[in-house]
Formats: C-alpha cells, structure tokens, sequence
C-alpha cells in the first residue's frame, strides 16, 4: 500500500491507488465500501485492489461512518432516517462536486466507472438514477437494490418490526432501484452493469438484485459460498483478501478492463 494516495475531495475523504502511467486520459474507477467488512475506504482497498486494471482506483468514505457503537445506536433508533439515509443521500450528492475535484487532483479526464458494495451499491445505483454524472460502466456486490425487504429483514436483528412512517416509506421509495429501473435505462440506455451477489447472502438482498438485472439486463454473476462481507470482522483495517475478495476483485478488474477501452 506504499502507492496509495490520501486526501480529501470536496470534503469527501479519498484513498487512491495510481495506475503504472499517469496519463491525462487514464480511467478513473471510483467506488464506496460496505457497512460490513470491509466497512472503511482502506479496508475495501485491500479487498478489491483490482491491481490489474490500469487505471486510478479510488475508494471514497461514506459519509457520517465512523464509530461502530454510534452507528448501531442511530440503527437502533430509526434504521432508514437515522443511518441508511444520511449516508447513501449525502454521498450521492457530494458525487459530483468530489468527482470533479478528484479529476483536477489525479489530473485525468479519462472513462469513469463507478463500484461499490451493499450500502456502497446503493450510493452508487442512486448516482446512477439521478446524477448527470458521464458513467462508461459499473461493477456491483451484493448492492441494496431495494431498501425496503433489507430494513424488515435488519429489524429482526433488533428483536422488533421496523415502524415505517410516511417520511421512511418515502425513503424506501427512492431507494428502491427496482421500481426506478425505467429511469436508469432512460438516463444510461447503454451502461455495461455488473451485478455480483453471494450464494449465501440473504434474499433480501439476492432476489431484488436478481430483479435488477433483469431490469436492466444487466450482467448477474452468482458467487457459490459467499455470503454478505468480503472480509472478517471488525473489517476496519486492510488485511488479505479472502477467497470472496479475490474472486469479486477479479470480475470487478476483468469488467473493467472489457468496458473502459483499457
């Protein structure tokens, strides 16, 4: 990790691992981690290097992510508007003006593709959705395709039903990215999507994935095993890929390399 570049882009805290030639038109892979393991920027960086890929690799923080027991405090006192708003809303916003500075620093206007996983899926799904942000391809692993089926199967780690009101039900609305298909295909009708997911996840994240892809006949690559986290617990620090890692940091870095004209 003695290449990684650390900075902050329009207030957005980045990590970037450069390509072999910094050249004005390298791509530029930009990506969120997990709430899971890897649940931090270096940590997703050790997981998926995708160091094949000649291209600037760039993982950005989400934001209001930090401490884990404030986290499962505000999970705990409203999932959706509490925890899962703040930080898949904020980070679509701050995209664009973050992707501009981070052009300006690494000096590239080069092919943009988006990655990311589970709640760092969603960010990216939802720049895809709204966002008038130039995207040459995407790569996803077990994203939050549709908010509503993880936040009931989330509470019952809480011991008690979600209590949705009109304000969070709004929220589930906007992050239900199949229902939004239409609107991606409309605003990217020719985007290359990867959709990757864990034999072992849970269906709240499997089937609306698999329903995305049908969406938007997105590529749909099943992983036999593995299940939700592409690393161990606390996932905070970078550490060796295990064998999920591995094999998604390879369909992420043989995506890439077909879709950005590398």
């Amino acid at each position: 990790m003695d290449d990684i570049i650390r900075g902050t882009a329009a207030g957005v805290p980045f990590l970037a691992r450069p390509p072999e030639r910094r050249t004005a038109t390298a791509p530029l892979l930009v990506g969120w981690h997990l709430m899971d393991p890897p649940r931090t920027a270096a940590a997703m960086a050790a997981a998926v290097p995708m160091a094949g890929v000649p291209a600037w690799r760039v993982y950005l923080g989400l934001p209001e992510y930090g401490d884990q027991r404030e986290l499962t405090r505000r999970a705990a006192e409203d999932y959706v508007l509490r925890l899962i708003d703040p930080i898949v809303s904020t980070a679509s916003r701050d995209f664009p003006a973050a992707l501009h500075t981070l052009r300006s620093t690494l000096g590239t206007d080069g092919p943009l593709g988006l990655f990311g996983g589970s709640a760092g899926g969603a960010v990216a799904l939802q720049i895809l959705t709204e966002q008038d942000v130039d995207v040459t391809a995407a790569a996803l692993v077990n994203p939050v395709a549709r908010l509503e089926p993880v936040v009931d199967s989330v509470s019952e780690w809480f011991g008690s039903p979600y209590r949705w009101s009109n304000e969070s039900r709004a929220v589930a609305a906007r992050m239900d990215f199949v229902a939004r298909a239409d609107e991606i295909r409309k605003r990217r009708p020719d985007l290359p999507l990867l959709l990757i997911r864990g034999e072992q996840d849970e269906e709240a994240f499997r089937e609306p994935i698999g329903q995305l892809a049908r969406a938007l006949d997105a590529r749909l690559l099943d992983v036999p095993g593995m299940e939700h986290a592409l690393a161990a617990e606390p996932g905070t620090e970078p550490a060796p890929q295990n064998d999920d890692a591995r094999r998604v940091d390879e369909a992420f870095g043989d995506w890439f390399r077909r879709h950005l004209a590398i």
